[in-house]
């Protein structure tokens, strides 16, 4: 059964346009439309205007353009989809993309475009006559919601124009990113887990908004981003002790559309399988499996080595994050694409094998029903494993092998002759179990980048695939945006 919430129509001229979907009590028309400045104005408009928000979560560019750039771009992914396919993105494998590459510019502009919708909400409702209650809580979603899409924006570009108003004033230049970070994603986060409900206040109708635990949990990740462990231990525990998440019994099952929105999700972006205009996320079709049967186009392939680091482990994950050839799922065998080849090979070694990442597969006949797949923005399992590293940062390492090793017990499935738990407490080797063993968790879910640049490991281990330290770690701002601010916005280096 499928609980989520799902984002109605409004039209606002001069201001947002959002587009159309949804069921149970957002399943309404397109209105009127309305001028900034009139909308919102009552307390259903307030409700609109939130949603409207959380419908950019399912906007095919807010996934870095349209494409898993961020796993394609780690050592645990690859382009994928057919050789001949893609070639605008195939830059991102080898790290030669430049500021005129059209998944850049899509990102940053979408990410943008959900900021102003955030800004609509933070700015109008407090004015309205409305329950304050429920008025603090849709201004607490929206500042989640803000701090999501700046959390992406400062990782991805660094320094980047700082918006708080819907219209804001032309020529603004760049901002630091760690001072967007302190003085307003560290803000609008503390704010929402002041004011927002815990995950089991919500009825099942509305599971999927932000939550108390979401706010402490991004607030978190963010903080790791920045190496401040000090906060990450504070934001991490009080997740795990609010007793509202725990891991699903099997790994399988933190996936499944049969366990969305379940007791290991701490946030994800709902979707039902139609199109993106009925309630879909494209996130699930962009990568399903490409050929027979024809579940999505195929791209973010998983990397054979990481397949192969995972086999010699015997890590029963494997099976549950990759799709091979021959598998079969719900009855229907995965026979793949006729014009791909089942295995690349380079200088007498496999390079590549035709594969798809199970994490978004979706049951279903046709590639439409593959939009429904939920993409898991964060699970406890992470949410563990970032208080893992910063308990052993802290001088807590005891502590922390509890923690990883109870991902490591659900992982082995009941086998106790694999992935043993890790016994020992030095500082150093237990940090390299932990980041070892986020990878081997969290593959293919757009964190594996990050944690890369944060540990100033990427130059190690992507750079035989490209990755040009004191370049890499961020984007370019897309040209486009700088010739319209005529040099008001400069460059990242390198580019």
């Amino acid at each position: 059964m499928k609980n989520r919430i799902t984002y109605p129509t409004i039209l606002i001229l001069l201001a947002l346009i959002f587009t159309s979907c949804g069921d149970d009590f957002l399943d309404q028309p397109p209105k009127a439309s309305l001028t900034a400045g009139s909308f919102p104005t009552s307390e259903s408009d307030a409700i609109l205007a939130t949603n409207a928000i959380y419908n950019s979560l399912r906007a095919w560019q807010i996934n870095t353009g349209g494409f898993p750039l961020l796993d394609m771009m780690a050592d645990d992914a690859v382009k994928g989809s057919n050789p001949s396919d893609g070639n605008a993105i195939k830059v991102y494998d080898n790290f030669q993309y430049t500021a005129l590459e059209g998944s850049t510019e899509r990102w940053y502009k979408t990410l943008y475009q959900a900021v102003r919708r955030a800004n609509l909400v933070i700015t109008e409702v407090p004015l309205i006559d409305m329950d304050e209650t429920l008025k603090d809580r849709l201004i607490g979603e929206a500042r989640f919601l803000r701090a999501y899409f700046y959390g992406q924006l400062v990782r991805g570009f660094g320094a980047v124009p700082l918006v708080t108003e819907v219209d804001p004033p032309l020529g603004l230049s760049r901002t630091d990113g760690e001072q967007i970070f302190m003085n307003l994603i560290v803000p609008d986060l503390e704010f929402a887990a002041q004011v927002l409900p815990e995950k089991s206040d919500y009825p099942d109708s509305e599971l999927g908004r932000a939550t108390r635990g979401a706010a402490k949990a991004l607030l978190a990740r963010l903080y790791l981003y920045y190496g401040d462990f000090t906060n990450v231990e504070k934001y991490t525990m009080e997740v795990i002790n609010s007793g509202q998440y725990d891991l699903e019994p099997t790994f399988d099952r933190a996936f499944s559309y049969q366990y969305e929105n379940g007791i290991e999700s701490v946030f994800e972006v709902s979707a039902k399988p139609l199109n993106t205009g009925e309630g879909g996320n494209q996130y699930g079709n962009t990568q399903g499996i490409r050929g027979t049967p024809n579940r999505g186009w195929g791209f973010c392939r998983p990397a054979y080595g990481f397949i192969e680091e995972l086999q010699d482990l015997q890590d029963p994950r494997l099976d549950h994050t990759v799709i091979f050839l021959g598998e079969v799922l719900a009855g229907v065998p995965t026979v793949g694409d006729a014009s791909t080849p089942d295995t690349i090979y380079e200088n007498g070694s496999i390079k590549e094998i035709e594969c798809y990442n199970q994490k978004v597969w979706y049951p279903g006949t046709t590639s439409e029903l593959s939009f429904g797949t939920n993409r898991r923005i964060i699970r406890y399992a992470d949410v563990m494993l970032m208080a893992a590293e910063a308990l052993n940062e802290n001088g807590k390492s005891e502590q922390a092998r509890q923690l990883l090793n109870e991902i490591r017990t659900r992982a082995r499935e009941g086998n106790a002759g694999i992935l043993p738990n890790v016994e020992t407490t030095n500082q150093a080797t237990l940090r390299d179990a932990i980041w070892k063993e986020r990878k081997h968790e969290l593959a293919i879910e757009g964190l594996r980048f990050w944690d890369l640049i944060r540990t100033d490991r990427a130059e190690a281990i992507l750079g035989p695939l490209g990755f040009v330290k004191g370049k890499n770690e961020l984007f370019p701002i897309p040209q486009s945006e700088i010739d319209i601010s005529e040099g008001t916005i400069t460059q990242n280096p390198g580019y």
